[in-house]
């Protein structure tokens, strides 16, 4: 799964990168420790027919299905399996139409040796943003109006699989048109992934297991 990761990218550069007009409502960044159920800033479509466009917004990350009363309904959904993510019923139409794109400068995965939970950071080897492919869908049970989203997720291959079985689909700049919907269909194809010449992973300190911890520092290597 992907339960945290780091984002740096201003807003304004965020919008420009994705070619999308941003609203108002922008998360805060830097945030080096962005934990499910804060607001994260994701591009997705809007609009229909000619007049549908790009945009930045900020969304909750943890998805919440239709029949939720409350958002803390049923379990916390930050991940989305893309192997089922068309078949579950709190996902399929938001994988039919409503996805979306998140950029981060990476994202934090641990394994576990012995009784310790030690973190890695995993991120692009050419420095650009790693831009992964998430779904969204606005709940609203009349008195409360929540958007939010999950991170689409594949089974790990290469390097990432010696420590979690799991990674997010991370999406190159030509993919991203595809995912949104904005070239027709055919997104399953993006469902796979990345190879190891993509990213990087290293060593941080275990100060990060702590979801209050903030600072550049999470992200230093350990014997930096």
């Amino acid at each position: 799964m992907c339960g945290r990761f780091a984002v740096t990218l201003p807003p304004d550069a965020m919008a420009q990168l994705f070619g999308a007009t941003p609203a108002n409502d922008l998360a805060d960044v830097p945030n080096f420790n962005v934990c499910p159920t804060v607001p994260v800033n994701v591009c997705s479509l809007v609009g229909s027919g000619d007049d549908t466009g790009r945009r930045l917004s900020a969304m909750r990350w943890g998805f919440i299905p239709h029949w939720y009363k409350k958002p803390n309904d049923g379990p916390l959904l930050i991940n989305a399996r893309g192997e089922t993510v068309a078949e579950k019923p709190a996902f399929r139409a938001a994988a039919r139409e409503r996805r979306c794109l998140i950029a981060m400068d990476g994202f934090y995965e641990w394994d576990r040796q012995g009784d310790e939970k030690l973190p890695w950071f995993i991120h692009r080897r050419d420095g650009a943003p790693m831009v992964v492919g998430g779904v969204w869908q606005t709940w609203d049970c009349g008195d409360e109006a929540l958007t939010t989203c999950a991170i689409v997720t594949i089974e790990a291959s290469g390097q990432m699989a010696e420590i979690h079985n799991r990674i997010p689909v991370i999406l190159e700049p030509d993919d991203w048109a595809l995912w949104l919907g904005e070239k027709g269909k055919g997104a399953a194809a993006l469902m796979q992934a990345a190879p190891d010449d993509v990213y990087r992973m290293y060593r941080v300190g275990q100060e990060v297991n702590s979801n209050r911890a903030s600072g550049a520092g999470l992200i230093e290597p350990l014997n930096a």
